[in-house]
């Protein structure tokens, strides 16, 4: 079951181990990226972080789906992480079980803009959160549980008719 899709640039982190997996009770991190995926020092590096109690997997996008959309995966209590805006859409396109995606951290980039301390989207992202606005999709932002919940339509002061 997954309990939390996630973007965060930072994938596991304090936040995500000492927060998230206690209050949501998760049992399985999924890390998806293609770049990450890859990477075999990044994947040592985020098994350090992981919490003790939680299992690491680190996928491509697409392994990522097969796995998510695989009926073993339903007994795990699962947090995905992705970094990106781009890969939290594909993986919404192609496993019907994510209804909701929250932003956790993204850094600034060029062209981005600031919308929480927290959170910094460009034209592009903006693109894509209206496609999934219009999938119905929900998007909300909190850095840790306790945070109270913004809904990201609201801090780009989006109208149905921009939508």
């Amino acid at each position: 079951m997954i309990k939390l899709t996630r973007i965060d640039d930072r994938f596991v982190h304090g936040q995500v181990s000492f927060t998230w997996v206690p209050s949501l009770e998760i049992n399985c991190l999924v890390v998806a990226n293609d770049k990450i995926a890859a990477d075999e020092f990044q994947k040592m590096a985020f098994n350090l972080a992981k919490p003790p109690a939680a299992k690491l997997l680190i996928f491509t996008i697409n392994e990522a789906i097969a796995f998510l959309n695989d009926p073993k995966s339903k007994n795990a209590k699962i947090m995905i992480l992705v970094n990106s805006v781009g890969d939290a859409f594909r993986l919404t396109q192609e496993v019907r079980e994510i209804q909701s995606v929250n932003f956790g951290g993204i850094r600034m980039k060029p062209g981005a803009k600031l919308i929480t301390k927290a959170v910094a989207v460009d034209d592009n992202d903006i693109s894509i959160i209206k496609l999934l606005l219009e999938s119905c999709i929900e998007l909300e932002v909190r850095q840790v549980p306790g945070d109270k919940k913004q809904l990201m339509a609201n801090l780009l002061q989006l109208q149905a008719d921009q939508i």
